[in-house]
């Protein structure tokens, strides 16, 4: 896993919250399914999702930001980089707190999937993603001839980064990533990142000055940290530069490109809404589990119209991500991509779901008309009480990552509820009792 992936992952969700309402929005964990050993008689997805890794205990900084500075110079010399970059740079490499306190705040994204869904595709936004989709017709007939990405899945992502480029962010990245290498606590991974940044500004890509975006450092339209700029940009519109601030060939070029690198599968599906059955193996519903559609089929598994599935394709996993009263979707291998993009369940699943409406999909069926749904307060305890029973979920933040919803569901099927993943007052209610 490169750096820049992690670092995608830690602020995806706070940037795209931060593109629709102008709010300075604070990391969200990682939802996504943890990797669980296969089922008899199914194919396990070829790409999985990592657990969350237990909270790290606070760090503290040690010596000044001016010596820091002076040795990160003197290594980047050392790498390559020319006085030149450095110098053009050298304004920027300040320490600025008020990045660390961000970075360190405790607040938690904790919407659920439906209401995260909501806030960020209301009608004008899926309105403007058809109309982008009109308007550079040509660049996207290029981009999947060229790439096999198509056009929805690219304006997908491009609305929910930064609005089409309308909230890209106003920090400085130079000192974003500046204080964030300093920062003890994760000082390795933004090291790389402003080394690259370096070499961007000697590549000739942007200026030191042009360089602003989000308060972790991420530049551009599709919000690409520094690594991944430098690694899967393109320049297609032919001026010897790779602008994703400002040329819209470049950013749906590079965006298309960065899919593929990520393993983006030509001419397969993401996503398909689907109806589920009242009785169901409810175990076979993870993302680390898939079958032919014929499985599934089996199981009573049909479009959302009711309609058969098609037959063939691509295995699928079944993804429930309110649970089983919930809406529900068969997730393909090009899913695992949305997720290596930023490993959020609640984003991923968004940004699915809205390329799939931007490809004409109708809108979802949300499931019953009350969902039970857990506050931070009650998650903390849920992880407590998880712990307790022996399923070890580290240290308990109120955070339904992907550990504590893998423990979820073994702590369902050892009680004998249905184990879709999801956590449910129900699940205190029986854990507190000790049953």
């Amino acid at each position: 896993m490169t750096p820049s992936t992690t670092g995608r992952r830690a602020v995806r969700v706070a940037a795209a919250m931060a593109a629709l309402t102008g709010a300075v929005m604070l990391p969200a964990t990682a939802s996504a399914q943890a990797a669980r050993p296969p089922a008899p008689q199914t194919q396990t997805a070829q790409t999985q999702t990592q657990p969350a890794a237990p909270a790290a205990a606070p760090c503290r900084n040690t010596g000044s930001f001016e010596s820091w500075r002076a040795r990160f110079e003197q290594e980047a010399t050392q790498q390559g980089i020319s006085r030149a970059a450095i110098a053009a740079a050298a304004p920027y490499l300040v320490y600025d707190s008020r990045i660390v306190g961000i970075d360190r705040g405790q607040r938690f994204f904790a919407q659920s999937f439906l209401q995260f869904s909501d806030k960020m595709l209301p009608a004008y936004r899926l309105q403007k993603g058809a109309e982008m989709i009109g308007r550079h017709a040509a660049l996207f007939a290029r981009a999947d001839k060229e790439f096999g990405v198509p056009a929805a899945v690219i304006v997908a992502f491009w609305g929910l980064e930064s609005d089409f480029g309308a909230g890209m962010g106003k920090d400085h990245a130079i000192r974003s990533l500046a204080t964030l290498a300093y920062d003890c606590r994760r000082s390795d991974m933004f090291r790389g990142h402003l080394f690259d940044a370096l070499r961007m500004i000697e590549r000739g890509d942007l200026t030191a000055a042009e360089m602003i975006g989000s308060w972790a450092g991420e530049l551009g339209q599709t919000q690409m940290m520094p690594s991944e700029y430098l690694a899967h940009a393109v320049d297609w519109d032919g001026d010897r530069h790779r602008n994703l601030l400002k040329s819209v060939p470049d950013v749906i070029g590079s965006t298309a490109k960065y899919l593929v690198d990520l393993g983006w599968r030509r001419g397969e599906p993401w996503l398909r809404e689907v109806r589920v059955p009242a009785a169901l193996p409810w175990d076979q519903a993870d993302l680390a589990i898939q079958h032919p559609h014929a499985q599934w089929t089996a199981w009573g598994v049909t479009q959302r119209d009711g309609k058969p599935l098609p037959a063939g394709g691509p295995a699928a996993s079944l993804l429930l991500p309110m649970g089983r009263l919930g809406p529900a979707f068969l997730a393909y291998p090009n899913f695992q991509v949305y997720l290596k993009w930023n490993a959020s369940l609640v984003y991923a699943t968004t940004a699915a779901y809205y390329a799939t409406r931007l490809a004409g999909a109708p809108p979802l069926n949300r499931g019953a008309p009350t969902i039970p749904a857990l506050g931070q307060e009650e998650a903390k305890e849920l992880q407590q009480l998880l712990n307790r029973a022996g399923f070890d979920v580290g240290v308990p933040d109120g955070k339904i990552g992907a550990g504590t919803r893998s423990a979820v569901k073994q702590a369902q099927m050892r009680l004998g509820l249905p184990a879709d993943s999801y956590p449910t007052p129900e699940l205190i209610a029986r854990l507190r009792a000790g049953r």
